[in-house]
């Protein structure tokens, strides 16, 4: 069997690149695996909710295989990809001649649609779903949003992968700690990756100066770059705090510098693509305690491994809560991420996942 396999891979600045990177030497110590062929005998299609991802959408409805579902949502991909005409009759095929109006809606008002909830609501998964031999997602929420648009779809729940980094001796983190000026009591709060409206970073940012102004010892790490210019201003004057650190997006070896530097990750979703996040695999993986935007999208994880944060009036209060609790209660952070590491350890583990992959697409070959 030779599987043939698609996907953005380094230097392309998304994280699915990376994780397609960790993935791939995996599941060619299972077989015959090659990028992109012309030809194999079942094609593995790693789609996401961006551009970057259009010739591989294509592909995988030209020539069915198996299809990672990175994102449960591909509203932006086809915002990105179709015209006018196209966009409206392809919201009608998923969702119906009814639902014509809105879909010219949709499309006319598409400047919204990195925030607005309407455009979550509505995937677009249909036909992908419909022509793909099998579909892989990370997470049961994912899972619910394909068979709703594709019932007889044949769909594999699959967790994210985690391969252990190197990630820098304690010593070496001190050091590192130091040279960003924050000191062994103080709380580091990082958030990564590319940075977006539904990553609610107005929200961290507002509950981090409650926690300063109640004499919290706290910073905050905002890393990675703005997908919205926009967005970037809005929020430059929240950004613009002495004891806020900014860095750019971070390659594989900075990235585990800053991510071993940090106490505390935040990693909120709303609304939300149904996506894993691969940086809060990895985190939870090297023991951080992660805080999360409760969701279906985290029922494999156990209550005790995580925070869960819910999406309200209350939000903003309920994270400051959090951040000033763990601030001053550091062991039960750190109980939060053995707990964390434990499972996934048990759950992501490379050799684990590949041999699941390597199933479906043995199951789904033409040999």
């Amino acid at each position: 069997m030779k599987v043939g396999f698609f996907s953005p891979l380094p230097p392309a600045p998304t994280g699915i690149a990376d994780y397609s990177a960790a993935l791939l030497p995996l599941l060619r110590s299972c077989g015959a695996v090659e990028i992109a062929p012309s030809e194999c005998d079942v094609a593995l299609y790693h789609v996401g909710n961006n551009t970057l991802h259009r010739d591989i959408y294509q592909r995988a409805l030209t020539h069915p295989g198996v299809v990672v579902l990175h994102d449960a949502v591909l509203q932006h991909l086809l915002l990105g990809m179709l015209d006018s005409n196209e966009y409206v009759e392809e919201f009608i095929y998923n969702y119906g001649e009814p639902s014509r109006d809105l879909g010219r809606q949709l499309w006319e008002q598409r400047a919204r649609s990195g925030a607005d909830a309407r455009y979550f609501a509505r995937p677009m998964l249909r036909r992908i779903a419909s022509a793909a031999r099998a579909v892989i997602v990370h997470n049961p929420a994912a899972a619910t949003l394909v068979r709703e648009h594709a019932p007889q779809a044949n769909v594999f729940e699959i967790p994210h992968l985690f391969r252990p980094p190197a990630v820098p001796s304690a010593e070496e983190t001190v050091r590192f700690r130091e040279s960003l000026g924050v000191t062994p009591e103080t709380l580091l709060i990082g958030t990564f990756g590319h940075q977006r409206e539904t990553k609610r970073l107005t929200v961290l940012l507002r509950a981090f100066q409650s926690a300063l102004r109640a004499h919290t010892d706290v910073r905050l790490l905002v890393s990675g770059e703005f997908i919205s210019s926009a967005f970037e201003n809005a929020i430059a004057p929240l950004l613009q705090h002495p004891r806020i650190i900014r860095t750019a997006y971070l390659p594989e070896l900075e990235l585990w510098r800053y991510a071993a530097a940090a106490d505390l990750c935040v990693n909120l979703r709303y609304p939300s693509a149904a996506e894993t996040s691969g940086i809060a695999v990895r985190m939870m993986g090297i023991g951080k305690p992660v805080i999360f935007t409760a969701s279906e999208a985290l029922a494999r994880i156990p209550e005790n491994a995580c925070l869960r944060l819910d999406v309200g009036p209350e939000e903003e209060q309920m994270l400051a809560g959090y951040i000033a609790w763990l601030a001053g209660n550091r062991e039960a952070g750190l109980g939060i991420g053995r707990r964390a590491a434990a499972h996934v350890a048990q759950c992501h583990a490379p050799e684990k996942v590949a041999r699941e992959y390597w199933n479906v697409l043995r199951e789904f070959s033409r040999h």
